[in-house]
């Protein structure tokens, strides 16, 4: 028990020792002592690495998850160690609407098979999607938030240890400066000639009695800044070795970064595959795209041909190929002397049917468009082939 309160009691001399010292500091009555440049520059560049990376944080958990109240949710789970429950994305909560609707109004209907079509392709991005928030959180996040929690609070847990040194010495100093002047003045005034007519001279031996006080206080100020110097440096030490830790922080979350975009870039290249499809799968049900033979609505007047959706006549050799309830392009049409294009492929193409042309990569065609035709739809014509390509796998040429 004594030894706690003595403890207790010393742990709060210096506690004292060092709010005098850094009030002092703070209205220029004490001096302080000064970090080199190259600690200060790694000071510096160690806080800005940390605020940078918790905005990079928090605004990355925004990109992957935009409602607020689920990202708390999901904060409070990680500090109760208690697993994240699995979370419907937004695409596979349309998808499962979509096909409830087609169910409830026709999935024999035009527009209920579009719903189902939508609906698969929304539950393929939504999975997409899934797979793109797991693996950015593994390997960006994760390794964010690990410095933050973990290398961020050492530096920071050493860096208050420090300052407590330097408080520390410079109050040592602060001693010792004080000790050394009372000892002079000490000194000075044990070096008057005593009046030994006087029956007891007691300000000569009250001086020399101080003088030797005052040397046995200089004597242990000086030893305390020794030590108090000693500490100092070593903690320093330790400090700037930690912060030079800094550098290879960047370099892994460098490595991170790299792999944040790779991801990224894996979930949008699947994103446009999965609508291409769906694109293509839609250009198969009458009445979804323009130049089928099955208006997309009915035409307001039959005395008003301007109302009624544009077709393609229907040519004998080519009708007989085309699905049950849907007509082709015909394809002898004599394309106009002007405006037609060359154009380059992008991307291989699979033609959905006979009135496609199916399309090679790097491939150079002729494209032109005909009046009433979907303007995301052109005639491509290779030799003596011809068909509807789409826009968005060509690169028109002047």
């Amino acid at each position: 028990m004594d030894f706690n309160m003595k403890k207790l009691a010393s742990d709060a001399g210096i506690f004292f020792t060092r709010a005098v010292q850094f009030t002092e500091e703070k209205f220029g009555q004490a001096e302080k002592t000064e970090l080199d440049a190259h600690f200060e520059n790694l000071l510096a560049r160690a806080d800005s690495t940390k605020n940078w990376t918790e905005k990079i944080l928090r605004q990355t958990e925004v990109l992957l998850q935009p409602n607020p109240s689920a990202r708390v949710e999901e904060f409070l789970y990680e500090k109760l160690d208690r697993k994240v429950p699995s979370r419907v994305t937004n695409g596979e909560l349309l998808a499962q609407y979509m096909a409830e609707a087609a169910s409830e109004l026709g999935p024999t209907t035009p527009y209920g098979k579009t719903l189902i079509k939508v609906a698969e392709a929304e539950k393929r991005l939504g999975a997409a999607e899934r797979d793109f928030i797991h693996t950015a959180s593994i390997n960006f996040l994760t390794p964010l938030r690990n410095f933050l929690e973990g290398d961020w609070k050492t530096i920071s847990k050493e860096r208050r240890l420090l300052q407590n040194r330097r408080l520390d010495l410079d109050a040592c100093k602060a001693r010792l400066k004080k000790a050394k002047a009372a000892e002079a003045k000490a000194t000075c005034e044990g070096d008057t000639v005593p009046d030994f007519q006087e029956t007891r001279p007691r300000n000569y031996i009250l001086s020399a009695s101080a003088s030797a006080l005052w040397n046995d206080e200089v004597d242990k100020a000086e030893q305390e800044l020794r030590v108090a110097q000693t500490e100092f440096d070593r903690q320093a030490e330790v400090t700037r070795l930690l912060l030079e830790g800094i550098s290879s922080t960047h370099v892994n979350h460098l490595r991170c970064l790299h792999e944040f975009v790779e991801s990224q870039t894996t979930y949008y290249a699947q994103c446009y595959r999965h609508m291409l499809d769906l694109q293509k799968q839609l250009g198969r049900f009458p009445g979804t795209f323009v130049g089928t033979t099955e208006p997309v609505s009915p035409p307001l007047s039959s005395t008003s041909p301007t109302t009624a959706v544009a077709t393609m006549p229907v040519g004998p050799s080519v009708a007989g190929l085309a699905p049950p309830g849907e007509a082709a392009l015909r394809l002898e049409v004599t394309p106009p002397a002007s405006g037609t294009r060359k154009a380059r492929v992008l991307y291989d193409y699979e033609a959905a049917d006979s009135s496609e042309l199916a399309l090679l990569a790097d491939e150079l065609i002729t494209v032109y468009s005909l009046p009433g035709m979907d303007p995301d739809w052109l005639i491509g014509e290779r030799g003596n082939k011809k068909g509807k390509v789409p826009v968005t796998y060509l690169e028109l040429l002047s």
